[in-house]
């Protein structure tokens, strides 16, 4: 028995011989022909509960189907459902709850944002209006005006702006000849 323990704590890698001793070891030798058989009737058994619970299953499936179809629960209605728990699922999500909170907050700054950029403009507008350069381009439109009136022929004193428009192109247009074919060009073509 020393000899025995003294093989197992050897320090000695095992060699090719051993090797080919522990591929020879038959396991099924080790079991009991009065095992085997016991192994066969639990695997029978085992393969007759299976298809026992197989066909309760189905049994059962199809009760579950004959059911909805009674109730009039159809694979729609329940895609349906299903589609309206899980949005409400992920209404109430704390990570939903952030990132809406998160847009809600970037909406009123973006909203303020704008808000002072409109302002800013306007300032800007008022500001240009009062300016040098836009107080002199004013008089210079205001004379043109002026002059447009006086070649047209209206008082100074009367008339808006798009009514001189107005007039001058009635007055350029009584200015040009029109252009009007006659039958033996029309027919020379």
């Amino acid at each position: 028995m020393e000899q025995r323990q003294q093989g197992l704590l050897e320090k000695e890698p095992l060699q090719e011989v051993d090797e080919d001793m522990v591929s020879e070891v038959d396991l099924n030798n080790t079991i009991t022909q009065e095992e085997k058989e016991e192994m066969y009737n639990e695997l029978t058994k085992l393969e007759e509960e299976i298809t026992t619970l197989k066909q309760v299953l189905a049994s059962k499936e199809k009760r579950h189907s004959d059911l909805k179809q009674r109730l009039g629960i159809t694979p729609l209605s329940e895609w349906r459902q299903n589609l309206s728990k899980g949005w409400n699922d992920v209404q109430t999500s704390t990570a939903y709850k952030k990132t809406s909170e998160t847009f809600s907050t970037a909406g009123q700054k973006t909203s303020a944002a704008f808000s002072n950029l409109g302002t800013a403009i306007s300032r800007k507008f008022g500001d240009m209006r009062n300016s040098p350069s836009f107080k002199s381009f004013e008089e210079k439109v205001e004379s043109t005006v002026s002059n447009i009136k006086s070649k047209v022929g209206t008082s100074g004193s009367g008339g808006s702006f798009e009514e001189v428009l107005s007039s001058a192109a009635q007055a350029s247009a009584q200015d040009t000849p029109t252009n009007t074919l006659t039958d033996n060009s029309e027919h020379n073509c």
